[in-house]
């Protein structure tokens, strides 16, 4: 009997990094002619980023910032969610800005959809805010994740424990 092999597919950011670009983001800020003088702020909250400024505009060119620095560190856009804008103290504008963390349930039936769908010879498995893969042969495993990488989904897909 041949031995069952797995991997979990996941989708979390890279904290470290995100917290990284935030950093860069303000220091960016500090530096920057078009921001003197403005009320433009950038801070972080677990996987919150709260962003700070004079009008929306100004809002908008502080998020490109956020969104450059974070695709050079390699996270992907995938992961941010935007909140609505609105107003602050000080005639400023506030939005939030979520790092969202894990697949959910809509997104993970559609995976493990896609999988069945592929008639490959592997069973998908929901199991929280992660899908585990199951399956004898190997080459199997790798057919899926190659199927999985080539979808355009709502989430960004890390595979974890592979064995």
């Amino acid at each position: 009997m041949a031995k069952e092999s797995s991997f979990d597919v996941v989708s979390k950011p890279d904290m470290q990094e995100v917290a990284n670009a935030v950093n860069q983001s303000e220091k960016e800020l500090e530096t920057r002619f078009d921001f003197k003088g403005s009320k433009s702020s950038i801070a972080q909250r677990e996987t919150e980023i709260v962003v700070t400024s004079d009008d929306e505009y100004k809002l908008s060119l502080v998020l490109d910032i956020i969104r450059s620095k974070l695709i050079k560190r390699g996270v992907s856009l995938k992961f941010l969610e935007y909140g609505k804008l609105e107003p602050a103290a000080g005639g400023t504008v506030r939005q939030v800005v979520t790092v969202k963390s894990g697949i959910d349930s809509d997104v993970a039936k559609q995976i493990v959809k896609l999988i069945k769908d592929s008639k490959i010879k592997v069973t998908a498995s929901i199991q929280g805010d992660q899908v585990r893969v199951t399956g004898k042969d190997k080459d199997d495993l790798q057919a899926v994740i190659a199927l999985l990488r080539k979808q355009d989904l709502s989430v960004e897909l890390q595979f974890t424990n592979y064995r």
